[in-house]
This record gives C-alpha cells, sequence and structure tokens, in this order.
C-alpha cells in the first residue's frame, strides 16, 4: 500500500478550480475553527457540543504528515486527513466551509481520495455523527455502515477494481 504519498495537487482538479496541498502546522488552528463551524449543528442535536471541547479534539489528533488543505479559487476552502491504519485507511477531519457544501466539491475530493486508495487495495473507514447530512455523501460514495451507536455511525468503503 502506498499510504506515503502526498497529493500535493491533483490534475483532475484544474478542471473544477479546486487543489489538495499538504497541511502544516500552521493551519492547525484554521482546522480547528473550521471544525467548530462546522460540527456545532449536529453537535448541538446531539447535545455534546462543548465550544473547547470540539477544537480539542482536533488539536489532539491533528496530523500534518496525512491532511491536506482544500483550496478553491486560491482560498481556503476546507480540509481532509487520510491516514493509514491497520486495516486500510482512515479519513477523518473532512470540512468544508459551509457556503461551499452542497456545490459538489466533497464529492470531487471524495472522488479523488478514493481512487487513490483503490490504486493501493486499501479499505477507507470513518466516522460520521448521527444524522449528519454529511452521510449521504458516503452513501453516494459507496461506504456502508460498518456499526452504529446513538452518536457515530462507523462506515467502510472496499477498494473497487480499476
Amino acid at each position: 500500500m502506498n499510504t506515503g504519498k502526498r497529493v500535493e495537487e491533483v490534475e483532475a482538479s484544474r478542471a473544477v478550480g479546486w487543489v489538495l496541498r499538504s497541511a502544516s502546522l500552521a493551519d492547525l488552528e484554521m482546522i480547528a475553527e473550521l471544525r467548530a463551524v462546522v460540527m456545532r449543528p449536529d453537535l448541538e442535536r446531539l447535545g455534546r457540543f462543548d465550544k473547547h471541547r470540539v477544537r480539542q479534539r482536533l488539536r489532539d489528533s491533528f496530523s500534518a504528515q496525512h491532511t491536506s488543505i482544500i483550496l478553491a479559487d486560491d482560498a481556503f476552502a476546507g480540509c481532509v486527513t487520510l491516514r493509514p491504519v491497520e486495516s486500510g485507511l482512515l479519513l477523518e477531519h473532512f470540512y468544508l466551509e459551509p457556503g461551499l457544501q452542497g456545490r459538489g466539491l466533497g464529492s470531487a475530493v471524495l472522488r479523488t481520495l478514493l481512487e487513490r486508495a483503490d490504486a493501493d487495495g486499501a479499505p477507507v473507514r470513518l466516522n460520521v455523527l448521527q444524522g449528519s447530512a454529511a452521510r449521504r455523501l458516503y452513501d453516494r460514495h459507496g461506504f456502508t455502515v460498518e456499526e452504529q451507536n446513538p452518536i457515530d455511525i462507523y462506515m467502510v468503503r472496499m477498494p473497487e477494481s480499476p
């Protein structure tokens, strides 16, 4: 599995106006703030929002090595982490600026990451909050539920053949 390979720029992304660049420690607070904004409605609905904890959980698990910044028209649009784990790859911290959601950017980024995972023969796992609109994105891209609890849904997508 070639999980060490970073996506600096995705050729196909030029056509739709976005690129991925490697994250750095300097991006951490910007990502933590985006996480708080994006997750707040779902966490409040679930009775789990804590303005400090939502940011700290990102800080505690941040991996610049496996995180990419999503740029759309040269501006910060979001982030995504694709981390190698024993069972394949873990997709986490996939956040888009609220004004960019629902416009196909998330699908384009996810499709690119899944193509890379498929080329490596790696299953991709993630978890999404119960009731989150993001679940529809993952369903459309072939993720299936492995298990769930009152807060989280754990999903997997097995690699597709080329």
